[in-house]
């Protein structure tokens, strides 16, 4: 389950001979996951079992779904070894695949197919890093580390017919992974060894002074490893596809760069799904158009549909009641949000407003909020319960009206979570080419 979870872009801590899943919901960071081979088990509502109850549990699926998701595109016979041992097998050591000759395909493929510089493909061939496998021709991306030891490779189909093939060598250390490292400070960071090469090509002009990596996903290890092992390095540019996946994996790089004191973070998207897909279009080929983040789009574009209020602080907590009891939760984020500028204690309590506004959509990760319908209303049925005790003070310091400001915030965070998981459920409507993203959002996100 370790390796399926990071696969997703999930966050874990070693704890032991297990893992911690690390999330965050609408209540706060969690850490009372425990993964264990194939076993997990939640120490705060004393629950746990196999990875197709966890997939029903956290992520909200059916069992079909959950299966299928588990087992991906092929089906594996199972073996039953009801009284033995299962014993954990011993990694087999890295090598690379035998190289053919040539890179006569290689080169096709890549310049022809992928519409990459010749003299870009020649720099990374001459540097070992890229070449042509003798026995099926795919091309190879090489990750090497501090002493130019290769240690990760990933390959590639250079076929246009049948279906594409992108594998990891056995035996790869995620440490390492296809890369440039230059004297410059600044490192830009790829999902795929061929959005890397794509950029280069789009923006060649003293490329050599920088650092490039290609993860091989959204998998922050090789990341990690640059910055330990670079220390010239003081500029990250994420540069992951703009769709769901890339979105998702670029906003909790950044969450796990922040924690380690790395801040000088930045974004940087391609035009259209990717880098290729750009450089595609630079060559007058029709290229796959970005992929907006429904859930995203959806929570953000809720919270920009909030008013304002005026705060009663009598009345309060009998409107959080009458919103939470009639599951309004567009109500009941609005009277959050106007009760939490109250208690900031702010002079302008609209612009206060706005400012949490804007706080809420900025400090939303869509990657932390995968949990299923129950646990949202759980959550936000729990955080109900919190604010309407805190209110119950007739007396606040300033440290405590602080205090209830927050727990506030979080309430109408909790209610917009709800509001997006029950939207996101439902059928994706069409969009028609002349409506503008205002009018698409009034017209089939809006409540209240």
């Amino acid at each position: 389950m370790e390796r399926f979870l990071r696969m997703r872009g999930e966050r874990l801590e070693r704890a032991g001979i297990s893992s911690k899943l690390i999330y965050t919901d609408g209540s706060g960071r969690h850490d009372s996951i425990m993964i264990h081979g194939s076993q997990w088990f939640d120490h705060k509502r004393q629950i746990g079992g196999g990875a197709i109850k966890f997939m029903q549990e956290f992520y909200g699926m059916t069992f079909t779904e959950a299966v299928q998701e588990l087992l991906g595109v092929s089906v594996s016979p199972v073996s039953h070894k009801s009284n033995e041992v299962m014993v954990k097998e011993e990694r087999k050591p890295f090598e690379l695949p035998p190289k053919n000759k040539t890179m006569h395909r290689v080169y096709a493929y890549l310049i022809k197919q992928r519409f990459i510089s010749a003299d870009i493909i020649t720099h990374f061939a001459k540097a070992g890093k890229l070449y042509e496998d003798a026995k099926y021709h795919n091309a190879v991306f090489v990750g090497v580390d501090e002493n130019g030891v290769p240690r990760q490779a990933s390959k590639r189909s250079t076929t246009t017919k049948g279906k594409t093939v992108k594998l990891t060598v056995e035996g790869s250390d995620t440490k390492y992974s296809f890369a440039h490292f230059g004297t410059s400070g600044r490192l830009y960071v790829f999902e795929a060894p061929i959005d890397m090469l794509s950029y280069i090509t789009l923006r060649p002009e003293n490329w050599q002074q920088h650092s490039y990596i290609a993860m091989n996903g959204v998998y922050e290890n090789a990341v990690l490893q640059a910055l330990d092992t670079h220390e010239n390095i003081s500029h990250i540019v994420l540069c992951t596809d703009d769709d769901e996946g890339g979105i998702d994996g670029a906003e909790r790089i950044r969450d796990i760069l922040h924690e380690r004191g790395f801040t000088n973070v930045t974004r940087l998207y391609p035009t259209y799904k990717d880098w290729n897909e750009d450089l595609k279009a630079a060559h007058g080929q029709p290229p796959i158009s970005a992929e907006p983040h429904r859930r995203k789009v959806l929570y953000q574009g809720f919270v920009s549909q909030l008013k304002y209020y005026r705060c009663r602080p009598d009345k309060l907590a009998e409107q959080l009641r009458t919103a939470y009891k009639n599951t309004q939760m567009k109500y009941l984020a609005e009277y959050a949000l106007a009760g939490s500028a109250f208690f900031m204690r702010v002079k302008d309590e609209p612009q206060g407003f706005q400012n949490l506004k804007k706080k809420l959509s900025n400090s939303y990760r869509a990657y932390a909020d995968k949990g299923r319908m129950n646990a949202k209303t759980r959550s936000l049925s729990d955080k109900y319960s919190e604010v309407m005790r805190d209110l119950r003070q007739t007396a606040r310091t300033e440290e405590q009206s602080v205090a209830t400001a927050k727990k506030l915030f979080e309430l109408a965070d909790c209610a917009m979570r709800v509001a997006v998981e029950d939207e996101y459920n439902k059928p994706v409507p069409e969009q028609s080419e002349n409506e503008d993203e205002d009018e698409f959002l009034t017209q089939h996100f809006g409540y209240g």
